[in-house]
């Protein structure tokens, strides 16, 4: 799985592949940028040589691009997904979290730092934050609530607790 830099923040993860991604300038990437960034979506263990010839470009072009995302903070790092019953934390959940106008940043600076916040996006609507929580027991998980709802600047939350997977 990679992960992006939101436009209006850079403490979230780009979610979603939308028409037309923007970098970090605030312009639109040309369209091999965007194709090598949905096939790294796909397979980010993807060999350099596999990755050129499914683009029809050499392979230089490729490790160009990717060191020019890497350097421009579009990409902004690797990482592995694991089936949800692999992982230790046993316990997760989605917390959508109001916060004050003037606070928003300082809400997601402090989260950002907690072990148990596995994930940040910001929204649109009535929450300005969701995150995705994981604990090891519903004791610890309950301390995890008990802790992000006194974070100075969060107003109100709203917790819904993770029952199976679908689809990762």
């Amino acid at each position: 799985m990679l992960y992006f830099h939101q436009i209006d923040s850079p403490y979230c993860h780009f979610a979603g592949l939308s028409h037309s991604l923007i970098g970090p300038d605030g312009y639109p990437m040309d369209d091999l940028d965007q194709r090598l960034i949905s096939l790294l979506r796909a397979n980010a263990r993807a060999s350099v040589a596999a990755l050129a010839k499914q683009l029809g470009v050499s392979r230089g072009t490729v490790q160009n691009r990717m060191v020019k995302l890497e350097a421009d903070g579009t990409i902004v790092g690797y990482t592995v997904r694991l089936k949800p019953d692999v992982q230790e934390q046993h316990i997760r959940a989605f917390m959508t979290i109001a916060a004050d106008g003037n606070q928003v940043d300082s809400v997601i600076k402090t989260l950002r730092g907690d072990p148990a916040v596995a994930s940040l996006y910001s929204t649109n609507g009535r929450w300005d934050v969701v995150a995705e929580l994981r604990a090891d027991s519903l004791a610890a998980f309950d301390r995890v609530l008990a802790r992000i709802s006194r974070t100075p600047g969060v107003t109100s939350s709203e917790t819904s607790l993770l029952l199976s997977t679908f689809k990762l």
